[in-house]
C-alpha cells in the first residue's frame, strides 16, 4: 500500500461541516502534503434527517470536481449503511456480493470517480463466508474499480482467516486493517462510549499481527479521543479514567512540554513513529486544526521519548 502519514477523516463533511469549511480544510490538507481522504458510504447517517449516509462522499465529489487533478487518494467503506432509518446496527447492508457492488456503484457516483484507491469491509458480516468476501473484493480489484481493499472492525483472527482464504483462492489479500486505537486505553472488558462494535478496538493481538505483517497497513480512528487530550470541554469518558491513564498523562504532558507540542500532537507522533507504525485518521472542523494535526503527525520523537511513553 502506498505509504500514508495520516488520513483526513471526513465523517461529518456535508452534515456538521458545511461545504465552505470542508473545502478550506481539504485545500489546506493538500497544501501541507496530505494525500489520503477517509470516508464511508454511511457517513453520517446519524446526523441526517434521511436516516442514511452518503453526505460525506457527496461533498468530496463536489470538491473533487472543483479541483480537477488534485493529488489525493480516496478511502471509503461499505457494510454499515442502514437499510432503513433507525436500522443501525441491526439492519445494515452487510457484505454480500450484491450489496457491496450496489454500494460501490453509488459511492463512485457520489464521489464522481471511476475507482477508489482503498475500499474497506466496514464491519463484520457473519452471514458472509471468508471465501465469498475475498471473491467479492478481489473481483473489484481485478476489474479496476478498487485499487486495494482493507478490513475494518473485525477481530485480528478473522483478518488472518480472510488473508488465508484470499491466498488459497488466488485473490489479492487485504492490505489494510482499520480499528479504533489511541495512547490512552480503556479499562478491559468495559463498554467504550461511541464504539457500538466492540470488535472495532485494536487489540494487543491486532498490534502483534501488524508487527508481523508489515505488508498490512494499520489505520486507527478516534486517534485523539475527540480532542480529549487537549480540550478541557472534552473530558474522558468513564472507561478511560483509571490510574494507568493517569501515569500515561504524566508522561505525555512531560514530552509535550519538552517538545513544544500539544499532548494530542504528541499522540499523533507516537502513533506514526511506533512499531508498528500506524496511520491516524484525524477528523477536524477547521483548517487550523488540520495544520495542527499535520504538525503533530510529522513531528519526530526520539527513542528516549518513545521509551518514556511506552514504559509507563
Amino acid at each position: 500500500m502506498d505509504a500514508a502519514t495520516m488520513a483526513l477523516g471526513t465523517m461529518y463533511f456535508g452534515t456538521r461541516v458545511d461545504d465552505r469549511s470542508a473545502f478550506a480544510i481539504l485545500d489546506r490538507y493538500v497544501e501541507l502534503g496530505g494525500r489520503w481522504l477517509d470516508t464511508s458510504n454511511n457517513y453520517s447517517f446519524w446526523t441526517s434527517d434521511t436516516g442514511f449516509g452518503g453526505q460525506s462522499e457527496a461533498l468530496l465529489g463536489r470538491w473533487l470536481r472543483a479541483n480537477p487533478g488534485v493529488p489525493v487518494r480516496i478511502s471509503t467503506k461499505v457494510g454499515a449503511q442502514p437499510t432503513r432509518p433507525g436500522g443501525f446496527p441491526d439492519h445494515i447492508e452487510g457484505l454480500g456480493r450484491d450489496a457491496v457492488r450496489h454500494s460501490l456503484e453509488a459511492s463512485l457516483d457520489r464521489l464522481g470517480v471511476d475507482a477508489v484507491d482503498l475500499y474497506w469491509a466496514h464491519v463484520e458480516d457473519p452471514t458472509v463466508s471468508v471465501d465469498d468476501l475475498v471473491a467479492t473484493f478481489g473481483d473489484l480489484v481485478a476489474e479496476g474499480l478498487v485499487g486495494r481493499y482493507g478490513i475494518s472492525n473485525h477481530p485480528s483472527w478473522l483478518l488472518e482467516r480472510i488473508r488465508s482464504a484470499a491466498e488459497r483462492g488466488g485473490y489479492p489479500r487485504p492490505s489494510g486493517y482499520q480499528q479504533r486505537y489511541s495512547y490512552f486505553q480503556p479499562l478491559p472488558r468495559q463498554p467504550v462510549e461511541g464504539q457500538p462494535i466492540p470488535l472495532g478496538m485494536l487489540s494487543d493481538d491486532g498490534l502483534d499481527f501488524l508487527r508481523r505483517n508489515p505488508d498490512v497497513s494499520g489505520w486507527v480512528y478516534t486517534a485523539t479521543l475527540l480532542g480529549a487530550y487537549d480540550r478541557t470541554d472534552r473530558p474522558l469518558s468513564e472507561e478511560y479514567r483509571h490510574p494507568g491513564n493517569q501515569r500515561r498523562q504524566t508522561a505525555l504532558t512531560a514530552i509535550a512540554r519538552e517538545r513544544g507540542l500539544r499532548p494530542g500532537q504528541v499522540v499523533l507522533a507516537w502513533l506514526a513513529s511506533g512499531q508498528p507504525q500506524l496511520v491516524p485518521i484525524v477528523g477536524v472542523s477547521t483548517a487550523e486544526q488540520v495544520a495542527q494535526a499535520w504538525s503533530g503527525v510529522t513531528a519526530k520523537l526520539t527513542d528516549d521519548d518513545m521509551a518514556a511513553l511506552d514504559t509507563v
